[in-house]
C-alpha cells in the first residue's frame, strides 16, 4: 500500500510556523520587568486574545486551550493520524493513570486530565470501569493489565509502572509500523533517556532489582539487563557508565562530581526531542515537519507558563531562565 504523502500538508505547516514566538521575543519576555510589560510584548502575537484584565491568573487555562486547538488542527491535517498520536500518547497515558486512580479512590480527577485529541475522558473511564471498549486493542490490554493488578494489590504506584511500560512499548511498535527512520530514531532516543532517568532515580532510592525490572523498558536501544546490573552499584558507578555510553556527551552537563543532577537531566531529555526535530526538519516529504511544529508549540506553551508563573511568583530573571526549555526558530 502506498504511503500517504505530506507534500501538500507540510507547506501549510510552514505557514503556521510563522506564528511561533521567536527566541528574541522570549528573551524580551524573560527580561520584562513585570506582567504588564509581558502583556505588552504579547500584544501583537497569537496570544493577544488571552490578555484580558488579570490575564496572568487565567493564562494557564488559556494556554491549555491553545494547545488543544493546535492538536485538533494537526489531526485534521495529518495524512496519518497515528503520527500525531505518537506525540499526544503521553497525554493519553497520563489520563489513564489519573482516571484509574480516581476509580480506585472513588474520586473525581477529571480536572487533571489533558486532551489528547483522540480519546474522550468518558470513553477511558468506561473502559477502566468495565474492561470493555472499542479502544485500540493494545490500549485496552494495558487497561486490563492495570485492572488485573488492582484485583490483587491496592498499591496505587503499580498503576504508574504498568502504564509507563505500556506507553514506551506502544511508542516503539507504532514507530516501527509507520516506518519513518527519523521518527523511529527519536522514539528510541526518548525511550533510552527515559530508562536512564528511571534507572538513576531507582539507584538513588535503592530500589530492588525486581522493582527495576518492572519499571525499565526493553523497547529502547540500551540493554535493559545492562541497566539492571547497576541496581547493586552506587551512583558514582552508574555515572561512569553513562559517561561511556552513546549518550555520554549529551548527558555530561548533568553528570558532575560523580553525581546526577536530575533537574538538568530532565531538561536535557526535553531539549533532545527539540534538537532532534531541528536536525530532521529539512525533510519536506515526511511527518517530521508536522511533529516539529507540534513540539515547538508545546515547548512555547511550557515556556510561556514558566515566564508567567515566574513573574507572578517573584522569581528572578536567572531563576526563570534556568527553567526554560530550548526554543528554536523553525
Amino acid at each position: 500500500m502506498q504511503k500517504p504523502t505530506y507534500h501538500e500538508v507540510n507547506p501549510l505547516v510552514r505557514i503556521r510556523e510563522l506564528s511561533l514566538l521567536s527566541s528574541e521575543t522570549f528573551q524580551r519576555l524573560i527580561q520584562a520587568s513585570d506582567l504588564e510589560q509581558v502583556a505588552q510584548i504579547l500584544q501583537n502575537t497569537v496570544y493577544q486574545n488571552y490578555l484580558e484584565e488579570d490575564f496572568a491568573y487565567h493564562f494557564e487555562q488559556n494556554l491549555n486551550h491553545e494547545l488543544e486547538e493546535t492538536i485538533r488542527d494537526l489531526i485534521d491535517l495529518a495524512p496519518e493520524k497515528e503520527v500525531i498520536w505518537i506525540y499526544t500518547m503521553r497525554y493519553t497515558f497520563h489520563n489513564l493513570k489519573v482516571l484509574t486512580k480516581a476509580e480506585v479512590l472513588g474520586k473525581d480527577y477529571d480536572y487533571l486530565c489533558i486532551n489528547d485529541g483522540f480519546f474522550e475522558i468518558d470513553t477511558l473511564k468506561s473502559a477502566i470501569r468495565t474492561g470493555i471498549s472499542q479502544l485500540p486493542e493494545t490500549l485496552m490490554a494495558s487497561i486490563n493489565e492495570a485492572r488485573e493488578y488492582l484485583n490483587e494489590s491496592k498499591v496505587i504506584q503499580g498503576i504508574d509502572v504498568i502504564y509507563d511500560r505500556a506507553f514506551l512499548r506502544m511508542q516503539r511498535e507504532i514507530g516501527e509500523r509507520l516506518g519513518y527512520p527519523e521518527l523511529l530514531d527519536e522514539i528510541i532516543g526518548f525511550i533510552d533517556l527515559t530508562n536512564i532517568v528511571t534507572a538513576g532515580r531507582g539507584i538513588i532510592q535503592k530500589r530492588s532489582q525486581a522493582f527495576m525490572t518492572g519499571v525499565l523498558s526493553s523497547a529502547g536501544s540500551l540493554d535493559k539487563h545492562e541497566l539492571l546490573r547497576f541496581c547493586k552499584e552506587d551512583e558514582a558507578t552508574y555515572v561512569q557508565y553513562l559517561l561511556s555510553s552513546p549518550y555520554g556527551e549529551l548527558l555530561q552537563p548533568a553528570l558532575v562530581n560523580q553525581t546526577i543532577n536530575f533537574h538538568l537531566l530532565e531538561k536535557i531529555k526535553d531539549n533532545y526531542l527539540t534538537e532532534h526535530f531541528v536536525r530532521a526538519n529539512s525533510l519536506a516529504f515526511g511527518p517530521i515537519p508536522l511533529l516539529a511544529y507540534l513540539n515547538a508549540k508545546e515547548v512555547e506553551i511550557k515556556n510561556l507558563r514558566t515566564i508567567i508563573v515566574g513573574k507572578r511568583s517573584g522569581f528572578t530573571i536567572e531563576e526563570i531562565q534556568e527553567r526554560m526549555r530550548l526554543t528554536y526558530d523553525l
